[in-house]
């Protein structure tokens, strides 16, 4: 079995290390993130690190990169309060991969891949058509990580639009029927499969 130190982890070549350290700690969800800039510009970037945060509220929470560089989805949702997730799915893998290419906030990735944005009710933020889970969302909150300056941004839900065949008996959401993505490491995605579902457990004593 492979070992690396910290002294190695340190001391690898940069894009080595990218590649190691973002795929050890497992698979990742994949989402598109929709916001909207105050001149009316859309923007849609995938983020493999939508997180869940709590049910009552119902808050999500993703990390984004230092903002030392300009970082389009992140001034978007501070200047408008709101943003969509969108689960990627199967038949937009390659779509939804090229929103990491780093396009200047004047231009809309909508133009420059084939996914569909969407608008339901009085929500002027887009989200991205036929996703199987879409998810409005309204700004918290959001706490600097210091080791590393990134953000921790946390946001509750306002809506929330699940595909029919999705959604079973007892609110559980069977991604695995809607060909979910997931995301090892920065570029690599996987279709999982659900295979069981267990109980809820207590001590055996």
């Amino acid at each position: 079995m492979p070992h690396f130190s910290q002294k190695d982890i340190n001391d690898m070549r940069h894009l080595y290390k990218i590649n190691l350290i973002n795929s050890c700690s497992g698979y990742k969800s994949a989402n598109l993130i929709g916001t909207k800039s105050q001149s009316g510009i859309n923007n849609v970037a995938i983020f493999s690190s939508v997180t869940h945060i709590g049910s009552s509220p119902a808050l999500l929470g993703f990390f984004l990169r230092p903002t030392t560089v300009i970082r389009n989805s992140y001034e978007n949702i501070k200047e408008t309060g709101f943003f969509t997730i969108n689960h990627v799915h199967e038949s937009i893998l390659h779509e939804a991969h090229h929103t990491s290419a780093k396009y200047d906030k004047s231009l809309s990735e909508f133009d420059f891949t084939l996914l569909e944005e969407e608008y339901k009710g009085d929500y002027l933020v887009p989200f991205v058509k036929d996703a199987p889970v879409q998810i409005a969302m309204k700004y918290v909150e959001e706490y600097p990580i210091n080791a590393n300056d990134t953000i921790l941004l946390i946001g509750e839900i306002t809506d929330l639009y699940i595909a029919d065949d999705l959604l079973e008996e007892d609110g559980f959401v069977n991604l695995s029927k809607g060909k979910v993505a997931s995301i090892n490491g920065l570029d690599g995605y996987s279709i999982p499969k659900l295979k069981t579902r267990l109980e809820y457990q207590r001590p055996k004593i």
